[in-house]
């Protein structure tokens, strides 16, 4: 969420990777310039601090220099494939040692704002995107889901289990406790939770967002700079032989000092 989540993922990624012999690290781009979308030298800093591929949700379309990295076939970011203004087919391809991975970015049918009449079935987009990547033998497919409700994060876990490696929610900006291997070998989340401030609402500053709830204020987002902040991710180990999770566990650290 903004120069806060870009700042501890930049601070704390390289190790990361180095600890746990990270193969490939996927992040939720949707809020990381200003909180709108993912600006083109935004990307370059990210790309820097050791991320491979960028997922997006319903900012992702705000923002021209986000839709021209969607658009780009070379680069590795992605828009929801069920939401009507994205470019492309919401899923990409990333080159990995073992072979190529299929990454989709998706979004929840019930969602806030105007966004729910621009955005088809999630469930049967799923349907068409399997069948169209099937003839280019992924390893895996991970697939992150942008939306509001955990009863439909929850249904397409099981909608999609043992035909995905993973399916990683998101939108909330609150992690979930419910991270697991479903019965048949896709790793779940309902939410992995954000990057950048701690004590905040979603990574805006709570004197924005009180007066706005109690008293009905028209105020603008202000993000929340200051520390605590906090790093969200879950860690999902793949069989590549298979496609299928062997585990998921949830990695989340909390930084005290300035960025």
């Amino acid at each position: 969420m903004a120069r806060p989540g870009r700042q501890i993922v930049t601070e704390l990624l390289p190790a990361l990777r180095k600890k746990y012999k990270i193969d490939v690290v996927v992040a939720q781009s949707e809020n990381i310039s200003h909180g709108v979308g993912m600006s083109k030298l935004h990307y370059q800093e990210l790309k820097k601090a050791g991320v491979d591929f960028f997922s997006g949700g319903n900012h992702s379309v705000e923002r021209n220099e986000t839709l021209e990295l969607i658009h780009d076939s070379d680069a590795p970011v992605n828009g929801p494939a069920n939401l009507r203004a994205t470019p492309g087919s919401g899923y990409k391809f990333l080159e990995t040692k073992f072979g190529p991975i299929a990454l989709v970015s998706i979004m929840g049918a019930t969602f806030p704002r105007s966004y729910t009449r621009d955005v088809s079935n999630p469930l049967l987009k799923m349907d068409e995107v399997l069948d169209k990547i099937e003839s280019s033998a992924p390893i895996t497919t991970i697939v992150n889901f942008h939306g509001d409700l955990s009863s439909e994060k929850r249904v397409i876990g099981y909608y999609l289990d043992g035909k995905v490696g993973a399916v990683v929610g998101d939108h909330w900006h609150v992690p979930s406790a419910d991270a697991m291997v479903l019965p048949k070998g896709t790793a779940h989340v309902t939410d992995v939770g954000m990057c950048g401030s701690l004590h905040s609402s979603l990574g805006v500053k709570l004197s924005a967002i009180i007066p706005r709830w109690r008293d009905g204020e028209k105020n603008i987002n202000t993000i929340d700079a200051k520390p605590p902040f906090q790093f969200n991710a879950v860690l999902i180990d793949i069989d590549e032989k298979t496609g299928l999770a062997r585990s998921i566990e949830r990695v989340q650290k909390i930084i005290d000092h300035p960025l």
